[in-house]
């Protein structure tokens, strides 16, 4: 085991900083809402589809459940992707998403080849819970001032 007589280094480290922009960052936010984004048209452009996907899963009443969903999902990507209560859209996702990973993949309930797949659907949403933590766990630090109280939302990213 290595131990250090003083601090580490905190200078550069070997240049990679330098990606660390605002413009990454943006990217990054796009893919971890493209899903979200994708589905929200995919069934605003057929949204008899959406409701029948409700229907498929025994979700009633399906019509307004289908049209709060596509209000949801692009709703909560178009805020952490503008940056207006970033921290607020993230958790939506996140709780909306831990809802529809328990109701559209029970692996527990199914036999295997269906179990195999559907397991790694349902990790792979946790993950996707897990980076909107992050998205609104930094926005929440972003926007609180040295004396711990949360700034106000105008609207700009920080």
């Amino acid at each position: 085991m290595r131990t250090f007589t003083k601090a580490p280094p905190t200078g550069p480290m070997l240049g990679i900083e330098r990606f660390a922009t605002p413009a990454l960052r943006w990217i990054a936010l796009l893919g971890l809402c493209a899903a979200y984004l994708q589905g929200g048209f995919a069934k605003a452009s057929d949204f008899a589809g959406a409701v029948a996907e409700m229907q498929h899963f025994g979700l009633s009443p399906a019509t307004p459940l289908a049209a709060m969903t596509v209000v949801l999902e692009l709703g909560a990507s178009a805020m952490i992707l503008g940056g207006l209560l970033r921290w607020a859209g993230a958790l939506a996702l996140a709780t909306f998403t831990v809802f529809a990973t328990f109701i559209a993949n029970p692996f527990w309930t199914m036999a295997p080849p269906e179990r195999f797949m559907a397991t790694n659907a349902f990790f792979e949403h946790l993950g996707l819970v897990g980076g909107f933590l992050l998205v609104a766990w930094h926005d929440l630090k972003e926007r609180t001032t040295i004396t711990g109280h949360a700034q106000p939302d105008n609207g700009t990213p920080p």
